[in-house]
């Protein structure tokens, strides 16, 4: 949810009874902090920062974090145990993200509080193993010493509930809150997700770290460069810097990159995030008792 999701999305699904999170790694530090004040004051529920172990200025995104007393941190891309003790120590809930069970049992081995699978239907960075949701969780649950959030591929209450079947103990969804005007993503990008069809994305740069984007000039130009061969540099260099933003926070169709789940072709239209939480919350509930109907 980088470019995507600051403090008026996450106070607006907060306030709405989810638990919002503000998209760090694409925050400089001071962003960071001025962000999470301004969240703060917009919203008196729980909420919580993700942020990507790797990104460079992290020391600093901690001290911010300690400083604000953050109450919940979803950290991603990394080593859990760095720092998920030294923000326990302050009072601080840890969640990670991970896409196998290998990943899964070390981030618990380092203390985390919940693990967060994400299957490969997931928008942004994502499992070279390209393991499905309906695989992972599973999966994950056999081995599980924490709760268990499911993520990817969720944009509905039926999917909410497929998860809950599965094992889960409650979804993670980003993509759905892409298309909402409290998002902070371009209009450009937001429109050119609610007109995506199916098959319209795909998980490229492998060879570096995959991430599932939305097919543009600049995804078609990293496909061919994959299936030809192109070695990790090569690919390093025609991504370059600041592609992410330029794609969906400036909106440029074209040269950006444009991070997205599968379910970008299940999203029709642009909803208040609020209205987005409710609607999901009670599909989920009518699509149990539709199962329990079934099943007696």
């Amino acid at each position: 949810m980088i470019w995507c999701s600051g403090w008026e999305l996450a106070s607006a699904v907060s306030n709405a009874g989810g638990l919002g999170l503000l998209g760090a790694g694409s925050m400089y530090p001071d962003v960071l902090k001025e962000q999470i004040k301004k969240l703060k004051a917009n919203t008196s529920k729980p909420f919580g920062v993700n942020i990507p172990l790797l990104y460079p200025n992290i020391e600093e995104h901690i001290n911010t974090i300690l400083e604000e007393r953050v109450p919940i941190v979803f950290t991603s891309a990394g080593n859990p145990a760095t720092w998920t003790q030294t923000l326990k120590k302050e009072g601080i809930k840890v969640v990670h993200v991970i896409a196998n069970t290998k990943f899964a049992i070390k981030a618990m081995d380092a203390g985390v509080d919940a693990l967060v699978a994400e299957g490969f239907e997931a928008g942004g960075h994502n499992g070279r193993e390209e393991t499905t949701t309906l695989v992972l969780i599973p999966m994950i649950k056999k081995i599980a010493r924490v709760p268990l959030i499911a993520a990817g591929g969720i944009a509905t209450g039926a999917q909410m509930a497929a998860c809950l079947a599965l094992g889960a103990d409650g979804v993670q969804i980003g993509s759905r809150f892409v298309a909402t005007p409290e998002s902070s993503g371009h209009e450009a990008f937001k429109n050119k997700i609610i007109t995506s069809a199916e098959g319209d994305t795909k998980l490229s740069l492998k060879p570096l770290t995959p991430v599932r984007l939305l097919k543009n000039r600049f995804a078609e130009e990293i496909q061919k460069a994959e299936s030809s061969g192109a070695p990790a540099q090569v690919l390093s260099e025609m991504l370059g810097r600041g592609r992410a933003k330029k794609g969906m926070f400036e909106g440029d169709l074209d040269e950006g990159e444009l991070e997205i789940g599968q379910v970008s072709s299940m999203i029709r239209e642009i909803k208040p995030a609020a209205d987005v939480v409710n609607e999901i919350i009670h599909d989920c509930r009518e699509s149990i008792k539709k199962l329990q109907n079934t099943i007696e």
